[in-house]
């Protein structure tokens, strides 16, 4: 996909300041973003591993959904919010707590993912949502939300005056619990509103990396400080979109627009988790009968991880079985700093999905064999509270 020329692009709030850090923009969804800062994407990438690493998300896309009259009964007023989300995407919105998130997936009438997204419930605000959507996507997203909730609720963009910032790393809750002691409470999922030098920001306890930390909601007027106040602490180096990438990938998450778009289902992208008990049993989503169907065995098509022996293996590369047939393709791949080792993610059908299963993959037109591996990659660190 072709991206905008320069002059098109849009710009985040903490423009200055990347190019200030020697910050190498690139296009990406039509902003101007740092692809990587001047010691590379391997440093960044390992810095974030065993530091914290920041990271400026602005471009994605935060809003609040809330309800026109709400009549101040806290839990009949996230019925009839959640009334008006559910009929989009497979998740249980209406079984949220106060402060808590969760992922799930816009879906069309064919069960095909559009998006995928965090929801959360206010825990402050009677019938109102927190969203986060993806920046390629949000323009569609948004539109979609608002049409649902005409004459019901109204849909607040937050991406148009404030930023969002993302602090990861198994130092990250160190470093802004100096800030906001609170924070330390928050477990993996779960989110809430925060002062921050007379400033009111929304702080969650979550990421793309796989790694323990939080995503900071913040006015645009208070971007600055709050990068500047993170970065002087010695744990904390700024991190570009690239080690993001390499982040994620090892944690086997998937990235809209690569691997899952709108033929994809929650199945195939090995998503089920994200299609909830309660909305399988009512058989009330988008594409039901598609995905009830795949449950049940009815799938053609799967997302694996494979680790690839010699070079990376980039989006687009064919899969292929022992015999040299091609059986699938790669969505994403890349090498994996912290395993020395080319990964993968694609799409390959049932019968080769399991662990340990040989494969090849095509890279440059030369045939390098791979293997199913289960993910993710690197394990998971998020910090996850005892049950109450």
């Amino acid at each position: 996909m072709a991206e905008a020329s320069s002059a098109d692009l849009k710009t985040v709030p903490l423009h200055a300041r990347h190019v200030a850090a020697g910050g190498r923009m690139v296009p990406f969804s039509g902003y101007s973003l740092p692809v990587q800062y001047p010691t590379g994407i391997m440093a960044e990438h390992k810095w974030t591993r065993e530091q914290a690493g920041l990271f400026d998300v602005s471009h994605m896309g935060p809003c609040f959904l809330m309800l026109d009259n709400p009549s101040g009964d806290p839990d009949a007023d996230h019925a009839a919010i959640s009334a008006v989300l559910e009929p989009l995407v497979c998740g249980d919105i209406a079984g949220l707590k106060p402060g808590q998130i969760r992922y799930t997936l816009l879906l069309n009438d064919q069960g095909g993912i559009l998006d995928d997204l965090m929801v959360a419930r206010s825990p402050k605000v009677s019938g109102a949502l927190y969203i986060v959507v993806n920046a390629g996507t949000k323009e569609a997203d948004f539109a979609r939300i608002a049409a649902a909730a005409e004459g019901r609720a109204r849909l607040t963009r937050a991406d148009q005056n404030q930023a969002l910032l993302a602090l990861q790393g198994p130092e990250a809750v160190g470093v802004l619990a100096q800030h906001l002691p609170g924070v330390v409470e928050l477990g993996f999922m779960q989110y809430g509103p925060y002062e921050f030098a007379g400033q009111t920001v929304i702080v969650s306890r979550s990421g793309y990396t796989g790694e323990d930390g939080f995503e900071i909601l913040c006015p645009n007027s208070f971007a600055e400080t709050l990068w500047d106040t993170l970065l002087a602490d010695p744990r904390v180096k700024p991190i570009g979109l690239g080690a993001r990438d390499s982040l994620r990938l090892e944690a086997g998450l998937p990235l809209y627009g690569h691997d899952l778009d709108e033929t994809v289902s929650p199945i195939e992208a090995d998503l089920g988790f994200a299609v909830s008990k309660r909305r399988r049993e009512a058989a009330d989503f988008p594409g039901v009968g598609r995905i009830l169907a795949e449950r049940e065995g009815a799938l053609t098509r799967k997302r694996v991880g494979l680790i690839v022996e010699g070079a990376p293996a980039r989006e687009g590369s064919d899969i292929l079985d022992a015999s040299g047939t091609i059986i699938g393709r790669i969505t994403s791949g890349g090498f994996a700093p912290s395993l020395g080792k080319a990964i993968a993610l694609g799409f390959v059908p049932p019968e080769h999905t399991a662990a340990g299963t040989r494969l090849q993959v095509s890279v440059r037109g030369r045939a390098q064999p791979a293997e199913i591996v289960a993910t993710p990659f690197v394990p998971h660190r998020y910090f996850r509270k005892a049950p109450q």
